[in-house]
């Protein structure tokens, strides 16, 4: 428990996060708070805390120390909560439990990033594959040496990346985020604090490879990279891009640079590979470009608990710790909203979504590449190509019937947020008013066009073209 101001203080200069919640006051959705951090390696409650990290302090304490236990005791099986009053801060101390599942009013929750989810009863015993199974990148890491590989310069790579304060004691600093417990580092810990993450995972890295034509029988290029975590996701990321081709866009004199594949789609897929992947596998991740596409594999298939059709709907990470550090690095930018985004970004592009295949033991993103690239790399300066649009329909059209193909309903302003347009006339005249006139879309308050709770949505019309022009794509 916190016993001295200083600590407190450190806690809220952190943030919240996987193992700390701020409340402003009362209890209000405190029992799945409680539910959700018995569920994952426990964590501390600050009520009185504002969500900006202010202090307002808390009314008749005795009184909201009795709800909270008497939340405690109405989880299942109960919880034995620590309590404390420090500087007007209610300070509840969830400590780590060994009866996994909880449940709270007959519900499960996980904690997640800085949030907490629910899950089915079905869910959490799959997700946690035995009752009071720890996860394994939660588990001590026999190979880290706290003085020997802890560097200053280690610490302060990775405090810079997650945004930490200065002038904390980086143990301190590194207990709070639970990434060292009881003294030792974390396997978490040591992925994401390593100098060479072979040393404490000897399939940790990520082996990239560049091949001639569509098949593995000439590799032309190969780099593996064996840093940090976070260090080996840039390093994919920039390898990938630099074998697929770029086209050089003139605008009003300016020249834009566009790559045949959005960079931040496969930054997210690749993230993905990282945060999900099973390190308890003999295996690594591995990115291969080739001729026709580019697929990112990671070992272990689906964490327990997802099933396809759950991709981009909800988020189950195999390695809640390390995928709550890498949220806290911005390397995720909305929990459980990667696959939902991957499908934006490509739509922008007018690229092709990618395929994913699943098995037991591994997961495949196959991205098909609309430019065909050089041999050995070279980045050659290629005319953009467009996906083939089955006349009149023109490239903007097209990408707003696959958008709204996604979406359902999408007004004009979430429209140009996915299609990342800022010009409202443009949005209007090439993509809204062709769309229409074509009886492809319709008003979703036809009696009144002019609505601000206006939107749009195929109409059988255009659900059949666009069809027709899958068809024609695959087929060509």
């Amino acid at each position: 428990m916190l016993t001295m101001n200083r600590e407190l203080h450190n806690l809220i200069v952190l943030g919240e996060g996987f193992s700390t919640e701020f409340k402003r006051s009362g209890t209000s959705n405190l029992g799945r708070e409680l539910c959700a951090f018995a569920n994952a390696m426990g964590g501390t409650i600050l009520i009185g805390v504002s969500d900006k990290g202010v202090i307002v302090g808390v009314r008749d304490a005795n009184r909201l120390k009795s709800e909270v236990q008497s939340l405690a005791r109405s989880i299942d099986p109960p919880l034995v909560v620590d309590i404390e009053l420090v500087d007007q801060v209610l300070v509840v101390d969830v400590p780590a439990q060994n009866s996994k599942p909880y449940s709270f009013a007959g519900k499960f929750y996980i904690r997640e990033g800085a949030s907490s989810q629910q899950l089915t009863r079905n869910e959490i015993r799959e997700f946690f594959f035995k009752e009071g199974v720890i996860h394994f990148d939660e588990m001590k890491n026999d190979w880290y040496n706290l003085e020997k590989d802890l560097t200053d310069s280690l610490y302060q790579r990775f405090a810079k990346r997650a945004k930490l304060p200065d002038g904390m004691d980086k143990m301190q600093v590194l207990e709070n985020l639970n990434l060292i417990r009881n003294g030792s580092m974390t396997n978490a810990g040591a992925w994401l604090l390593a100098e060479n993450i072979m040393k404490f995972n000897s399939a940790g890295n990520v082996s990239c490879a560049l091949f001639q034509g569509t098949t593995k029988t000439h590799i032309l290029d190969r780099k593996d990279y064996d840093g940090d975590v976070f260090s080996m996701i840039q390093d994919a990321v920039a390898y990938i891009m630099s074998k697929i081709n770029t086209a050089l866009i003139i605008k009003h004199v300016k020249r834009e640079e566009r790559p045949e594949l959005p960079e931040e789609a496969m930054r997210e897929v690749v993230v993905n590979a990282f945060a999900h992947r099973d390190y308890r596998s003999t295996a690594n991740v591995q990115v291969y470009v080739f001729k026709d596409r580019v697929e990112i594999v990671n070992p272990g298939g689906l964490p327990a608990g997802m099933t396809p059709e759950l991709l981009g709907k909800k988020s189950i990470p195999r390695n809640p710790l390390l995928f709550s550090m890498l949220y806290r690095m911005d390397a995720v930018e909305h929990v459980g909203s990667g696959w939902k985004r991957i499908r934006k970004l490509c739509v922008t592009a007018g690229v092709d979504a990618p395929v994913v295949e699943i098995d037991e033991s591994w997961f495949t993103v196959r991205f098909r590449r609309s430019v065909e690239r050089v041999d050995k790399g070279s980045q050659s300066v290629t005319p953009p190509v467009t996906p083939p649009v089955t006349p009149p329909v023109n490239e903007c059209v097209a990408r707003l019937l696959m958008l709204l193909s996604d979406e359902g309903e999408l007004g004009n302003a979430g429209i140009r947020d996915a299609l990342s347009l800022k010009d409202r006339q443009h949005l209007r005249e090439t993509y809204i008013a062709p769309a229409l006139n074509a009886g492809l879309i319709e008003y979703t308050i036809p009696e009144k066009p002019t609505s601000r709770l206006q939107k749009y949505r195929l109409t059988e019309k255009g659900r059949q073209l666009l069809q027709t022009m899958q068809e024609k794509k695959a087929h060509d």
